[in-house]
């Protein structure tokens, strides 16, 4: 997700591009309150990433569609993407300036925002307008949420991991898709001989490898549950099972799964080699769908519907020493909570829930499940089986048949700071310059250290 989930549900799940009509990202936006006009002036911090299909559609359908409906509120957005937005929320939130309404993770890397309390608890506003009876039941369960309260409503449930196959490759390299790991390795030979990679996987930033791959590893090796047995005390990242989730990270690079030359791939470069034939699997998201489809305004598409046949969105292959397979890793996936500093009853908490149930009503919910924003929808009014999708849309919203059990997303069951320090150890088992019991005890170390302060 991105991180996170998320969701990214998704995450997911968040497709949208920043114009002149809204705040710059490098630019502090106003204090707030009433706008010079008279309106309600409402600040709003918003991820956005670029690489999704129907970016600007996004900001027409939604953005401008909200002020279109609300004349009455002034919104000032700002969007940011990757690492820019969470370095942007930290500052925001030491400062006190958090804006009035904020995208974020339910865990991960929105925990400072969550483990201190600086987002309002949303289960009265649900209640009061009856969207416990139209969200989900997983989307408002707390027990997901850092904060142990409703203080984000998620727009996804999603999978930090999926496992992507371009059958025009395997095909004309003689093969069919590996359903175990000694098949992905052994077509390494095969496809190296006619230059293709086996696993595309964009490992540089400090959160993918995580959060794509090794927590659906930790999760197999770990069994459903793996998480919790940590927090309550009864396990250790240094245990057997976690030692052999990392080890197994040093094998795929070990056999060539993985190439070294993914820890220095931006996150989203590899997304136009795997559509064009470079390499047999791709490693993301269930997010990433958004990225391939056609985007509305240019009508162009990474993989064109008449391809998309060609592709198919699974789980990684079973492994032999695993005690789960046909498992993936599933968190809440993102959404936007209201700082905890807007007035209660005020005109500007009024202004905040009416976006928020803006972004989760069935239309945008639809919009967003139309143009590959999101798979699952929160809203549970939203008829996904009518909707007019694509090849690769109709897999992602039916991904859940693919796999039997959902384990935990790492940086959505611990702080993010555990999270980081589990990505950098495990970049630097495929460089070869840490053993996994090394990077396990350094993991542990990170925990036990949370745990102190917390």
């Amino acid at each position: 997700m991105k991180r996170g989930i998320s969701l990214t549900l998704g995450a997911t799940l968040m497709a949208l591009v920043s114009t002149a009509a809204f705040a710059n990202a490098s630019q502090q936006p106003p204090a707030g309150g009433a706008a010079s006009d008279g309106r309600t002036e409402l600040r709003v911090l918003n991820y956005t990433d670029l690489a999704g299909a129907n970016a600007a559609a996004g900001v027409t359908r939604i953005w401008d569609g909200f002020s279109q409906a609300n004349p009455d509120i002034r919104v000032v957005r700002e969007d940011l993407y990757n690492e820019p937005f969470h370095e942007k929320t930290s500052a925001y939130a030491a400062s006190g300036q958090l804006p009035d309404v904020v995208y974020l993770w339910p865990a991960g890397r929105s925990s400072n925002l969550h483990n201190s309390k600086l987002l309002k608890d949303l289960s009265s506003l649900v209640k009061q307008d009856g969207l416990d009876k139209v969200l989900s039941p997983i989307s408002l369960d707390v027990s997901g949420q850092a904060a142990n309260y409703l203080a984000m409503l998620p727009l996804t449930v999603t999978s930090s991991h999926a496992f992507y196959v371009n059958l025009e490759v395997l095909n004309a390299a003689g093969l069919k898709p590996a359903t175990t790991y000694a098949e992905l390795k052994a077509q390494v030979p095969v496809l190296r001989a006619l230059g293709k990679e086996t696993v595309i996987m964009d490992n540089q930033s400090d959160w993918v490898m995580q959060s794509c791959l090794f927590s659906m590893i930790a999760g197999r090796f770990g069994g459903a549950g793996w998480e919790k047995k940590i927090l309550n005390g009864q396990a250790k990242f240094t245990d057997a099972d976690f030692v052999a989730a990392l080890t197994f990270i040093k094998t795929l690079y070990d056999d060539g799964v993985l190439q070294q030359a993914s820890l220095s791939a931006a996150y989203g470069d590899g997304l136009g080699r795997f559509a064009n034939g470079d390499g047999a699997y791709l490693i993301d998201g269930d997010w990433r769908v958004a990225a391939f489809i056609t985007d509305q305004t240019s009508k162009q598409a990474i993989i064109p519907p008449a391809r998309q046949g060609n592709f198919v969105m699974t789980v990684f292959p079973d492994i032999a020493e695993a005690k789960l397979n046909k498992s993936t890793s599933i968190t809440l996936g993102t959404g936007y909570g209201i700082s905890a500093s807007v007035p209660a009853g005020s005109a500007k908490e009024q202004a905040a829930w009416k976006l928020i149930k803006w972004l989760l009503s069935t239309e945008i919910q639809t919009f967003q499940v139309e143009t590959g924003a999101i798979s699952t929808p929160a809203n549970t009014s939203v008829d996904v089986a009518r909707l007019n999708l694509e090849p690769l849309q109709k897999q992602a919203a039916n991904f859940s048949g693919q796999y039997t059990t959902g384990t935990a997303v790492l940086d959505a069951a611990f702080d993010a700071g555990i999270a980081t320090v589990c990505n950098i150890g495990l970049q630097e088992i495929g460089l070869g310059a840490k053993t996994p019991q090394q990077v396990a005890q350094e993991i542990q170390r990170a925990y036990d250290a949370w745990k102190a302060r917390n």
